[in-house]
């Protein structure tokens, strides 16, 4: 949850893993909405906890590609999971929807009860 908490580690991750190998610039392109700075800040985090893996092809120009390492193609499990998740909720199929209208009749059933 560490990981998926963070902004942009979870769109970094899915995008690397629809796409396999991407160049930095191209990964960059991708997620325009993020920072140059901000990119490289996550993919140094990621490669750190083992879940990106970080490739230097000797140049000119020097090649840098990341992916995901085979842990962090295990990713792909929980996007699929939240996707399944998020249709239902979108759908309305909310788990515990119909608690608080049944408590509220418990309530009023309790006061029924309850007045002399």
């Amino acid at each position: 949850m560490d990981i998926l908490a963070k902004p942009w580690n979870g769109l970094i991750m899915a995008t690397l893993q629809e796409t396999g190998s991407l160049r930095f610039s191209v990964l960059r392109a991708r997620l325009s909405a993020m920072s140059d700075r901000m990119l490289s800040e996550r993919l140094k985090e990621l490669e750190a906890k083992g879940l990106v893996l970080r490739r230097v092809a000797p140049g000119p120009p020097v090649r840098v590609d990341y992916e995901l390492t085979e842990v962090g193609r295990g990713f792909g499990d929980v996007t699929l999971a939240l996707g399944a998740w998020g249709a239902r909720f979108a759908k309305g199929i909310r788990p515990g929807a119909e608690a608080p209208a049944k408590r509220r009749v418990a309530r009023r059933r309790g006061r029924a009860s309850a007045a002399p």
